[in-house]
């Protein structure tokens, strides 16, 4: 479990990383998202992901890794909205942003430490495509609590969704780094 932990630091750094120079670039202009529309961001890059998995090329010179980089990030974005609610301005500092980026990581770690335990590493014998697959999967999930004003009868909410979405997306980066075949 040590060398999972490492691992999922490592992995999340990089995400962090450029996390951070896109606040420098950008600001935390996507304080004005509503969830719906970073669940929608995060679709678009999971659908990416599986198009380029079963069409085996891309013409746009961005692969499979950065997009499951962008659904880590996009997660973080999402729980941070969650939490604060929307914007119609920018009205959080970068360092604020990167506070609560590391405050969910956190988070995400937590839960991803518990089921790891209670699963036994599984993941580790799952294929990147599983993970594209379930991240796709809670994505329509979480547009169907959207569409039910967040509430559910039995089911986990967005938050629990979006924390799964980031912790596969999670797996897919450390098992690309660990790989010979590295798609960056």
């Amino acid at each position: 479990m040590s060398e999972t932990n490492a691992q999922f630091d490592s992995a999340i750094a990089l995400c962090r990383e450029l996390f951070e120079k896109k606040l420098n670039d950008y600001g935390p202009s996507w304080r004005i998202m509503r969830p719906q529309s970073v669940t929608d961001q995060i679709f678009i890059k999971a659908n990416r992901i599986r198009s380029l998995e079963i069409k085996g090329t891309s013409k746009v010179d961005e692969g499979i890794y950065s997009e499951f980089t962008a659904i880590v990030n996009y997660g973080i974005i999402g729980l941070i909205q969650l939490s604060l609610g929307f914007a119609d301005t920018i009205d959080i500092t970068n360092d604020k942003a990167l506070s609560l980026y590391d405050t969910f990581a956190a988070q995400a770690k937590e839960l991803m430490c518990a089921k790891n335990h209670d699963y036994d590493e599984a993941w580790r014998s799952m294929r990147i495509s599983s993970y594209t697959d379930l991240i796709l999967t809670k994505i329509y999930r979480t547009k169907q609590i959207e569409s039910h004003d967040g509430k559910t009868l039995v089911s986990e909410g967005i938050e629990a969704n979006y924390t799964d979405m980031i912790n596969y997306a999670l797996f897919a980066l450390i098992k690309m780094q660990t790989s010979a075949k590295v798609i960056l």
